[in-house]
């Protein structure tokens, strides 16, 4: 398989991305533990400020503050990229970073399903039966096993997969008109607007250690974002998911040596038929039907 140029600069930023991703998901676990105003909400609100932050001082090219307030489609991104971001970091403080992280990463399922609705991308019938066989996976590993004792976290993360799953889709055609600046703006503003109340005062009670660290790892993470949403202008919905799908496997890693994170033998066998169905539906490239590609 020949790649162009731009997509092995675009896959080494989406492998940098899943270290810095996972990196965050585990600071933000450990700080968590450590510092339990630290929460979900909080982790937000700095990963919206901080990404702002970033974006204003060292992106300003490209960046169009007046469209996160004019675009429709990039409003509504987003919003569904701030639901996701808190999704993932209330799951992460309540559920571990690898089971957190795990449940988040089926995005690549509904990413295709999204794509092949929205964006006119054709999926063969085999794709489609190892959806099906995602989707199966994925409910043995949130019951646990066979029981299905589905926790609220638990169907928390999975609807912050669904949002992340929508954006990754609208990210794509958003790149036609919108700098990688302006979109991932647009889902910081999102993230800082929604958990402003709810995480203002317990931020004011944290020491001064647990800021910096917190401050770290929102540095990282929007590195991490906008290395990805980049990699995303020449790497297809499918593609760039499939990098992705190494995230899991790192950051369950880290939750077990930093955290002693467990996971039962049915766990296991779920996550793994979740995650290898995923790679063989985005391991068959997509393609617009006539009629999208005529009105692209």
């Amino acid at each position: 398989m020949t790649f162009h140029p731009s997509e092995h600069r675009s896959i080494a930023l989406m492998l940098g991305s899943v270290v810095l991703f996972a990196v965050n998901a585990l600071l933000i676990r450990g700080l968590s533990l450590a510092v339990p105003a630290a929460d979900g909400w909080v982790a937000s609100l700095f990963r919206g400020v901080v990404g702002l932050a970033i974006v204003s001082l060292f992106f300003r090219r490209g960046f169009r503050p007046t469209h996160l307030f004019k675009h429709r489609l990039l409003m509504v991104r987003g919003l569904l990229g701030g639901f996701g971001i808190l999704a993932l970091y209330l799951t992460v403080v309540q559920l571990g970073a690898g089971r957190a992280v795990i449940i988040n990463l089926s995005y690549p399922i509904f990413g295709s399903l999204f794509a092949a609705l929205w964006l006119g991308e054709r999926l063969p019938a085999r794709s489609w039966l190892w959806m099906l066989a995602g989707f199966g996976g994925l409910l043995v590993f949130l019951g646990g096993g066979l029981d299905f004792a589905v926790g609220p976290y638990d169907l928390l993360a999975l609807a912050g997969s669904v949002a992340a799953g929508g954006v990754v889709v609208m990210i794509r055609q958003l790149r036609h008109s919108e700098s990688t600046a302006t979109i991932y703006a647009s889902q910081c503003l999102a993230s800082a607007l929604i958990t402003l109340v709810p995480a203002a005062a317990p931020t004011f009670t944290l020491p001064l250690p647990a800021i910096g660290l917190i401050t770290v790892a929102a540095v990282l993470v929007a590195l991490a974002q906008l290395a990805m949403t980049h990699a995303y202008r020449h790497l297809s919905v499918a593609r760039g998911s499939s990098i992705q799908m190494l995230l899991p496997l790192v950051t369950a890693i880290g939750g077990w040596a930093l955290f002693g994170e467990r996971f039962t033998l049915p766990e296991l066998g779920g996550a793994a038929l979740t995650l290898f169905a995923t790679t063989r539906i985005l391991a068959v490239p997509a393609h617009r039907t006539v009629e999208s590609t005529a009105t692209a």
